[in-house]
């Protein structure tokens, strides 16, 4: 296994550098197992947010979820320190996107200290609700998540004519609902009939407004129908997009002269099928 090359950061310090091997680089051992035991905490904090959430568990186990919640942000309060004192250009990390999700995931506990206990407690849940962020955390594990990315930034223009074309459907539609049902039966005004045209031709129909002339029933029908094609276009859209990315990403990879494969990563040294040398 041929070795990868890595960014040497100008530390001063030698501890500084490997910690930033450890903390930043996913190719060594301890890189590794610091990513792996990151992660499960990540999963856990969250799942502790999900049962604090829920008032019979905070009720039955409150005092342990409480503690649960303080050690998770301790220890993400020191990973993020850790951080910025192994990065090269701390400034570049703390205003990068990770580096803010990293600090949105531990902030939000410290406020709740100064809020007192007088204050409505809506207002603190509201703030311990931002610890969910840490779901965020996760994006850094995603090695999918660029190439997804990279789909949906160049599809941008493609679904907001999309979305323009949608705005302008559900307003004709429920204009034209509100001259067919005469004003009645929920269709009391054309804001309200653009709102049944929108859950309509999204399939969710929650019932709460329902035509019932027959050709308001006819109509809907059409809007259901039509809403089932019209979900798959935004699909196609991002999924084109992600081929053709893929593509000009295995486009610049090596040849294998031995089988033949030529989907490899660009910076691949070893044929991925057969391991001969590209």
């Amino acid at each position: 296994m041929p070795k990868q090359h890595r960014y040497n950061p100008p530390h001063k310090r030698a501890w500084t550098k490997k910690m930033y091997e450890i903390i930043f680089e996913s190719d060594t051992f301890w890189g590794k197992v610091f990513d792996e035991v990151l992660l499960v905490m990540i999963m856990l904090s969250i799942l502790v947010v999900m049962l604090d959430s829920m008032s019979d568990m905070r009720i039955q186990h409150g005092s342990f979820l409480s503690r649960a919640e303080w050690f998770f942000t301790i220890a993400f309060t020191i990973e993020y320190f850790l951080r910025i004192i192994s990065s090269p250009k701390p400034k570049n990390y703390i205003f990068s996107f990770l580096g803010i999700v990293d600090f949105l995931s531990i902030i939000p506990t410290y406020i709740a200290i100064s809020f007192p206990e007088a204050q409505p407690l809506i207002v603190i849940r509201a703030i311990r609700l931002l610890r969910i962020y840490r779901i965020l955390k996760l994006y850094r594990y995603v090695r999918a998540g660029n190439l997804l990315l990279l789909a949906i930034r160049n599809s941008l223009r493609k679904i907001m004519i999309f979305m323009m074309f949608i705005l302008v459907l559900v307003i004709m539609l429920g204009s034209i609902m509100y001259v067919v049902e005469q004003g009645d039966n929920g269709f009391f005004n054309i804001p309200l009939s653009i709102y049944w045209a929108v859950i309509t031709l999204t399939t969710v129909g929650y019932g709460d407004i329902v035509p019932v002339t027959g050709l308001g029933q006819f109509i809907a029908t059409f809007i259901m129908l039509l809403g089932y094609s019209i979900i798959a276009i935004p699909t196609g859209i991002v999924s084109v997009e992600i081929s053709r990315s893929a593509g000009e990403r295995y486009s610049k990879s090596k040849a294998c002269s031995y089988c033949e494969e030529t989907l490899h990563e660009p910076e691949a040294n070893f044929c991925k099928t057969c391991g001969a040398r590209l």
